[in-house]
């Protein structure tokens, strides 16, 4: 039986939602691992909308698990129907859409909280023991809900203060590589925090996909 992995995304564009290359970098690793998935996403409204060309945000309203759906063929369902004993992993990509939809780190820095539908899962996936892998910029969210993680978000020192600040022990790391917390399960890495294309976050999506299956036949 292939081993289930539940794939967090956060909407579609790496300003206001999910890094897309991330995402598709991920769904790739854990086909080639033999695994299956399945795509969830929070069904709230995002925190705004950024125009990827300009960069600068505009007035619209968009729904994060139907942006969500523009990177998975509309194949994700929303973040309430997740339940952690039909799955044997979590991946959580990153992009901005970690630090202002499922987290409001991206305005309240060190003081942020993690949007509480999201909050269960990571208990749920924690309490249960089961192996859970967090890239790029997500990462920072792990102090809040494991107790003494260890993790990387790379070498930025800001983030990393963050990290540490909040009981965590930041490691920093290659974009090709990763960080594994033995205890807790929890594999990170770099990911766009570090990489300047896809070749280069690949490495370590690669890597990251690979040791959280291989911890959930540990």
């Amino acid at each position: 039986m292939k081993n289930k992995v539940a794939v967090i995304l956060a909407g579609c564009g790496v300003y206001d939602g999910s890094e897309i290359n991330e995402v598709v970098l991920t769904l790739l690793a854990l086909e080639e691992q033999g695994a299956a998935y399945q795509c969830f996403s929070p069904d709230i409204n995002l925190y705004h909308v950024i125009d990827h060309l300009s960069g600068q945000e505009v007035n619209q309203v968009r729904n994060t698990l139907s942006e969500s759906a523009r990177i998975v063929r509309g194949r994700v369902k929303a973040l309430t129907e997740l339940q952690q004993d039909e799955f044997d992993a979590l991946i959580v990509t990153g992009g901005f859409g970690v630090a202002k939809n499922l987290s409001n780190y991206a305005v309240a820095g060190c003081e942020f909280s993690i949007n509480e539908q999201f909050a269960e899962v990571m208990r749920a996936f924690r309490d249960a023991c089961k192996p859970a892998g967090y890239m790029c910029i997500a990462p920072v969210l792990l102090p809040k809900i494991y107790d003494h993680i260890q993790c990387t978000i790379g070498e930025d020192p800001a983030t990393a203060e963050v990290i540490n600040s909040l009981g965590g022990r930041h490691v920093s790391c290659a974009v090709n590589d990763i960080v594994v917390d033995q205890k807790h399960k929890v594999v990170t890495t770099p990911a766009y925090m570090l990489a300047d294309g896809i070749l280069s976050a690949k490495g370590g999506i690669d890597k990251l996909a690979a040791e959280v299956i291989s911890l959930v036949n540990t």
